[in-house]
């Protein structure tokens, strides 16, 4: 699914995905640099990112993939 994340000063952290009209704070991720791994959002979601620079700037919008039996990709 397409998510955009972003940084703000506030939140620190966000994921956004336009098809559910969704915006959450990220609060865990499995890498320090964000990228290559899975992060977690606030609603318990569990997005699996692709691999990218570690210096990528934000915000950008990618591809993930949701973790789970949900199926609603």
């Amino acid at each position: 699914m397409k998510v955009m994340i972003r940084r703000s000063p506030e939140t620190g952290l966000s994921i956004y995905v336009p098809k559910k009209d969704l915006e959450e704070p990220i609060v865990e991720t499995e890498h320090e640099t964000l990228w290559g791994g899975w992060i977690k959002i606030a609603n318990g979601w569990v997005l699996e990112l692709p691999q990218m620079a570690a210096d990528t700037r934000l915000p950008i919008t990618i591809n993930a993939r949701k973790r789970g039996g949900e199926g609603d990709e």
